[in-house]
């Protein structure tokens, strides 16, 4: 039990750490060292390495234009300090797979691991570095102009970031874990982004404020009840990144494997 305990304290220290910056919520902190530990005991210190880089890199680009990204604060369902269940729907693949590597031993779960964090990363990369451009972003597929802040919308600088956040993952799991082909699972991982798109262009549930009028994520807003004007009800951001993380593994599973 030696070094399970060394994975559970270094992901408590790593999640001490996120929520005393503020990155993390209590639960989120929780959350993250429960993730943490079962990547440890799934995929070593490398595993636990490749996760560090991706906490690391978002929360770094959490802080760039930070004020000008808090002006879109009133759209989107939460803020910017992650709670257990965003912490899940990044983590919680990751997590499976790590279970699974315990189970049954092979370089197929390192893979699918890295295109897993390679796709939680390109989105958060493209959240927090595309707010950042100067051009307006457009609605996918049909590239109309947008609010900044709308579900489903892209711009050029965040689908650069989004495939350098894929890439930056996939050189690091070349590194740590050996997992390759670099630029393949850098696409998986990038695939997952777009996933994130259309599911949140098409599916997501939008909602409307009846005082203000504002588009947001929020099913409260300026005090009252919003109103629901688009998607599924239940498909949040969450479950929107949660289900672009399970397509870009399955992808990459069926196509590669």
């Amino acid at each position: 039990m030696g070094d399970e305990w060394e994975y559970i304290a270094a992901s408590a220290l790593a999640a001490t750490g996120g929520w005393r910056l503020r990155l993390l919520s209590a639960s989120g902190a929780a959350a993250a060292v429960v993730v943490g530990a079962i990547v440890g005991y799934g995929f070593s210190w490398d595993g636990l390495w490749l996760l560090g880089c991706f906490f690391a890199s978002s929360s770094l680009f959490s802080y760039i234009g930070k004020r000008h990204k808090a002006k879109l604060a009133e759209k989107v369902a939460k803020g910017g300090r992650r709670d257990a269940i965003q912490v899940l729907a990044n983590g919680g693949v990751p997590a499976v797979l790590a279970f699974l590597a315990v189970i049954q031993p092979t370089s197929l779960w390192d893979e699918l691991f890295v295109v897993a964090i390679a796709a939680a990363n390109a989105d958060t990369w493209a959240s927090e570095i595309g707010p950042l451009s100067r051009r307006p972003p457009r609605a996918w597929p049909s590239f109309q102009p947008v609010e900044a802040g709308t579900s489903g919308a892209v711009t050029f600088l965040g689908t650069a970031a989004s495939f350098a956040g894929a890439l930056f993952i996939a050189l690091a799991g070349a590194f740590f874990l050996d997992a390759r082909p670099v630029f393949v699972l850098a696409l998986f991982g990038w695939l997952g982004s777009w996933f994130d798109t259309w599911l949140g262009a098409a599916w997501q549930a939008a909602y409307r404020c009846p005082a203000c009028g504002a588009a947001t994520e929020r099913k409260r807003h300026c005090g009252q009840a919003t109103v629901h004007v688009k998607g599924w009800r239940w498909l949040d951001n969450d479950a929107v990144n949660f289900l672009a993380v399970i397509g870009a593994v399955l992808a990459a599973f069926a196509l590669v494997h």
